[in-house]
Formats: structure tokens, C-alpha cells, sequence
């Protein structure tokens, strides 16, 4: 190791999002730690800063979407919408950023290629792609659950000879549209944002849909002054209510079942739901993702206002010919996404009737030998999610790399610690509730757990701390246990369940049981001494609390 006092550090963070930011201020300016953040962007912002693609917006609503460590920082900023865009989120993660002098302890266009535990030195070597190394005695991965592009290996796409993007490494400069065929390949959450706002300028523009979706209308709407006055001075309302709920929303689930209200009073709260808008139309009832006949209630429901909007019944037909649980995936919010197939220059693609051959020159072919002249193609094909930006670091010890550890799934602690992997925190990894929840919500809690474990380590001595084989086992039983007891795990293609990306092992990856749930386990835990953990003191002598009971015991699915 080429070490020296210039690149050895208490800890180091990999990534600088919210995550990132929030982990660099607590080590820093609570604990008191030499701490750095590697960034590969050339700025602050993490998933956002790559996500730009038109129509790119939150889908959590605004006066939650936020960190609620700081009564200043809640107080000096107002947004302007209840759903923000790109370049809003960017602007606040920069206020944040400046408010704390996080900046310059950030090495930005760092691209981490490799991170290594040396057992000699007790340290992480952490390298980047232009041949930097630096070292850490902590390590925590800031990496995002949704970062990892998936761009999918359709024959062909080296021969194309227009332009081809990905929303989720969209280039940061505007794209003229405007006289071009532009084809749409995708129409989840990412497609369903951007479809409406590419068909605004573009001369035609195709969607090629594997999977039909749901989605609400999200009502957005410019926040008046009368309200981002209630915002901000309602600040411990609003932390309390995101920390006690299920999802870390701002608002409450209904306790109602579906079927326990007459049909009559069922529709009418779906359409108090549907006028509403956003994702609180997933909390109308309490039992969507727990019972299929509450599901198809609400799945029905939908699918009758999806025909409502578009004007071609084929093409209705097309679009509502869901095969999944609404919300079994990710729920989609949208814009005028159905109207936008009412439009003379739009065309819906079938891949489930023609899938795509190729992709040549001038455009894509389908099976049948149809062929679509294009100017421009968009992945809005999602991500290899929660472990490809993880497994994408390349993190190894002596004994094992993450990459044949997590061979046949992903396997951890909490979603938070890794056996055979020392002082390595994983912040919203799988096994975690993360993309099941309103992430700032998630992520604060996992950094103040991280901060915290970190706090008693150093005050008790201990040099090391690893989670136990037999907790990472019980846990990954309880995330999988969780998740069968919902209708989440019942989908053909869900990238919850890494179906999306070839060779993938198909495990449930997120944590259904609730952050509010989630919580109470991980303080618990924590007050027990941190219990499912080795932690090993300067004597080498091992501390070891074994995991003594299942989690699942006395806690209940939370939606």
C-alpha cells in the first residue's frame, strides 16, 4: 500500500447524492472524522445529476422530499412544485452542499474501479479508474439503488447511425427534437415522464411498450405562497409524519379495507383517490398489496379511466393489458402520458404481439419484418437495480469479492453490513426498504444508524465490526418472507425482483415490511449491544451477540 497521511482517512463515501452529502456532514462535523467523498460526476446531486431526461421528476411529493436533520435548512428553502423537477432537486442538493461546506471534501469525476480490504492493515484501498488509491479505516457506499443504466443487448444498436440516449445518462445540454422520428423503447416510471414531453417537438414519435403500466395522473401544480408558508413553519409535524410512516410519505395510509365499504362508497374513494393524484392514491385502502381481489378492485378501476383517455380503442387495449398487480411494481405518476397516444404524430408499438429483431442503420425491425425509420432511439429501460451499482465497485477481502458472494442474490444484514466484509456500510442497500420508500426519508435513517454505530465502535474501543453469517441469513429469510406475504413478489417482469436484466438471480430485493417497521429493528438492534454483529477490540477479542430472534415476530406488513 502506497499510503501516506494525505490519502488515509477515518472513512470515505462513495457517492454524492443524498446519501452522500448527509453521511459526509454526520462523520465530519458530528463525530469529528477525516472524512472525503468520492464522486464520479462532476458535481453534487448523485441519481440526479444523470437524470435529465424531459419530463424527469420526482414522484414523492415535495414537502417530503427532503432531509429533516436540520430545522435551518428546512426553513431557509421552499419549493416551488409538489412534484420537483431535475433541476430543482439539483438546486436544493447544492443549497444543502453550500449551507454546510460539504464541497471541499468531495473529489468529484472520481470513478471508483476497485475497493479492497487489506486483513494487515485493517484498512479499505479504495482505487479509481485514473489510477488514485486512497484509504479508509470506515467505508460506506453512497452508490444509489438506481444508477447503474441498463442499456439491453438488442442486435444491431453499433449500426445505428442516428443518436441514441439513456435516460438515466442523459446528456447535460437540451436536446432538439424537432423534425425528428424519435422511437421510445420503454414505458416504465422513466418512459411514462418522458414520452408526453418528447412528443411536444419531435415530427413522429413511436413507443415500442414490452409491459403495459399503470399510472395516476399527479396532479402537479406550483406550490402558492400560503402553503410553502405551512410548510416551512409546520417543520416538526412534517418529520414526524415522514418518520412514522410505512413508506416515509407525507401522508397517512387509510386503515379501510376494499371490500368492507359497499361498491358504491368503494368507487367514490377511488375517485377522491384519482382526483387527488400521486402516489396517495396507493394509500385509498389499506389492503392493495396484501389482497388480490382489493387489487384487482383498484387494478380495474384504472384500467377503466386508461380507456377513458385514449380515443383508439386498439390502442386502449394495447396499454390495459396489464399482467401484474397495480403497484406489484413501481407505481408510475404521469402528465398526460395516455392523451399523449390521442396524438395524430404518436404510435404504440406492441413487443408483446412483435417483438423488436434488430435494431440497423435507419431504425428498428420487428419480428414480423416491420420496419421503423428512426432518427433518434431512448432507453427508458431502467437499471441494473440496488446491487449493480454495488457489485459495479468491485469490493473484495482476502477470503471473497462481493460479486461471488452475492452469486446467487444478494445477502446482508439490515441492508446495511455484509458478513465477511469489515466497516462496510451499505447505505440503502437490498434488503432495506430504499426503493419501496420515499428515499430521504430511508436515507436519513441509515445514516444516523451508520453515524451511530460508528460513534460506539470508536467509544468502546472496537477497531472492527462485521455482521454474522447466521444474521445475514435470517434476515434475508425475513426480507423474502416479508415480500411473500404481499403481492409483490407475483410479477413476470419486475426489476424489484431483478427481472430485467439477464442472468440476474430473482430475488425480491427491497424490504416490504415498512420504514416505520424498519426502524423500530434497527434501534432495537442497536440497543442491544448491536446484536447479529462481531465487533472485535484492539485485543482481537470478539464480542459476539448473536441474532437470538426472528424479526418477523410481532411485526406486520406495512404499505
Amino acid at each position: 500500500m502506497n499510503k501516506n497521511l494525505n490519502n488515509v482517512y477515518d472513512a470515505l463515501v462513495i457517492g454524492a447524492g443524498f446519501s452522500g452529502l448527509y453521511q459526509l456532514h454526520r462523520l465530519r462535523d458530528d463525530l469529528g472524522l477525516k472524512v472525503a467523498v468520492i464522486e464520479k460526476g462532476a458535481d453534487v446531486g448523485g441519481t440526479w445529476y444523470w437524470n435529465r431526461y424531459p419530463g424527469a421528476r420526482c414522484d414523492s411529493e415535495s414537502q417530503g422530499y427532503a432531509y429533516f436533520f436540520s430545522r435551518k435548512l428546512h426553513e431557509n428553502w421552499q419549493w416551488s412544485e409538489r412534484y420537483p423537477g431535475h433541476n430543482e432537486i439539483r438546486k436544493y442538493l447544492n443549497y444543502v452542499t453550500d449551507s454546510l461546506n460539504l464541497r471541499k471534501d468531495i473529489f468529484f469525476n472520481k470513478t471508483v474501479s476497485k475497493c479492497s480490504f487489506s486483513e494487515d492493515a485493517k484498512l479499505w484501498e479504495i482505487q479509481t479508474e485514473n489510477g488514485d488509491a486512497r484509504y479508509c479505516k470506515w467505508l460506506i457506499t453512497a452508490v444509489g439503488c438506481l444508477s447503474a443504466a441498463n442499456v439491453p443487448n438488442i442486435q444491431g444498436l453499433s449500426r445505428f447511425e442516428g443518436q441514441w440516449y439513456h435516460t438515466g445518462k442523459w446528456p447535460h445540454y437540451d436536446i432538439d427534437f424537432k423534425g425528428l422520428r424519435v422511437g421510445q423503447i420503454g414505458t416504465g416510471s422513466t418512459g411514462i415522464q418522458a414520452a408526453p414531453e418528447i412528443a411536444k417537438t419531435c415530427e413522429h414519435l413511436t413507443v415500442f411498450q414490452r409491459t403495459p403500466n399503470y399510472s395516476i395522473p399527479a396532479r402537479n401544480s406550483e406550490w402558492d405562497a400560503l402553503y410553502t408558508d405551512w410548510v416551512r413553519s409546520h417543520y416538526e409535524e412534517l418529520k414526524a409524519l415522514v418518520r412514522s410512516t410505512p413508506n416515509g410519505h407525507p401522508f397517512r395510509i387509510s386503515n379501510n379495507l376494499t371490500m368492507e365499504v359497499s361498491e358504491a362508497e368503494r368507487q367514490k374513494m377511488f375517485e377522491a383517490a384519482w382526483s387527488d393524484g400521486g402516489l396517495r392514491f396507493r394509500g385509498v385502502f389499506l389492503d392493495l398489496l396484501t389482497s388480490q381481489t382489493a387489487n384487482s378492485a383498484a387494478a380495474d378501476f384504472i384500467k377503466s379511466k386508461i380507456r377513458q383517455k385514449v380515443t383508439d380503442p386498439a390502442t386502449a387495449d394495447i396499454l390495459t393489458n396489464i399482467d401484474h398487480p397495480y403497484a406489484a411494481k413501481r407505481p408510475p405518476i404521469d402528465t398526460h402520458y395516455f392523451e399523449t397516444f390521442n396524438k395524430d404524430h404518436v404510435t404504440l408499438v406492441d413487443l408483446q404481439a412483435d417483438p423488436i429483431a434488430e435494431i440497423v442503420q435507419n431504425g428498428i425491425t420487428l419480428e414480423s419484418g416491420t420496419h421503423h425509420e428512426l432518427d433518434v432511439i431512448v432507453f427508458a429501460t431502467g437499471y441494473d437495480a440496488m446491487t449493480g451499482p454495488l457489485l459495479n465497485l468491485n469490493i473484495e477481502t482476502a477470503k471473497a469479492s462481493l460479486k461471488s458472494y452475492w452469486g446467487g442474490g444478494p445477502r446482508n444484514y439490515l441492508g446495511l453490513a455484509i458478513p465477511g466484509f469489515p466497516n462496510l456500510f451499505t447505505i440503502t442497500g437490498p434488503g432495506s426498504p430504499s426503493v419501496l420508500s420515499n428515499m430521504p426519508v430511508s436515507i436519513e435513517q441509515h445514516v444516523d444508524w451508520i453515524t451511530e454505530c460508528i460513534a460506539h465502535c470508536l467509544e468502546t474501543g472496537c477497531t472492527s465490526i462485521e455482521a454474522q453469517e447466521q444474521s445475514a441469513e435470517i434476515w434475508t429469510d425475513h426480507v423474502r418472507e416479508t415480500a411473500d406475504a404481499t403481492l409483490l413478489p407475483k410479477v413476470k417482469h419486475s426489476w424489484y425482483l431483478g427481472a430485467n436484466i439477464p442472468g440476474k438471480p430473482r430475488v425480491f430485493m427491497p424490504y416490504a415490511g415498512g420504514l416505520n417497521i424498519y426502524r423500530k429493528i434497527c434501534d432495537n438492534i442497536a440497543e442491544e449491544g448491536y446484536k447479529g454483529f462481531d465487533l472485535i477490540s484492539d485485543k482481537t477479542h470478539v464480542i459476539s451477540k448473536p441474532l437470538d430472534f426472528k424479526p418477523s415476530e410481532g411485526f406486520m406488513f406495512g404499505v
